[in-house]
């Protein structure tokens, strides 16, 4: 038996829908591609797909009070100017930006708690 995989995105639990979605409708720039009010919502980015969904009741204990050990990973083009934005949001980043062999980047939180790596490539 073989496993076949036509395409991944990335979904993000949360139980406030709206205030997610707008944060990054704010952040991304850009509306959901696909939007039906207080379930689901889809941003098309390039590479990929980020998914923000309410769980049904009987699901919403799975995600209460969970930390992931995933981040979110996005490459902009100018970080001062993303980190502006952000904190224009009412996101500032925590600590300060670092520099590794790959670029610049920092790192912050959206609303609901989940990591985003802002990165800058050198």
């Amino acid at each position: 038996m073989n496993f076949s995989c036509n395409s991944a995105f990335v979904t993000l639990a949360t139980v406030d829908l709206e205030k997610l979605v707008l944060f990054y409708s704010n952040l991304l720039n850009i509306k959901p591609q696909h939007y039906t009010l207080n379930r689901y919502a889809e941003f098309q980015l390039p590479g990929l797909r980020l998914g923000i969904f309410k769980p049904k009741q009987m699901h919403q204990p799975e995600f209460e009070n969970s930390s992931s050990a995933m981040s979110l990973c996005l490459e902009v083009s100018d970080l001062e100017n993303a980190i502006a934005h952000l904190t224009h949001l009412g996101y500032p980043p925590l600590g300060e930006t670092l520099t590794a062999s790959h670029g610049k980047e920092i790192y912050a939180y959206d609303p609901q708690g989940n990591r985003l790596i802002l990165h800058q490539s050198s």
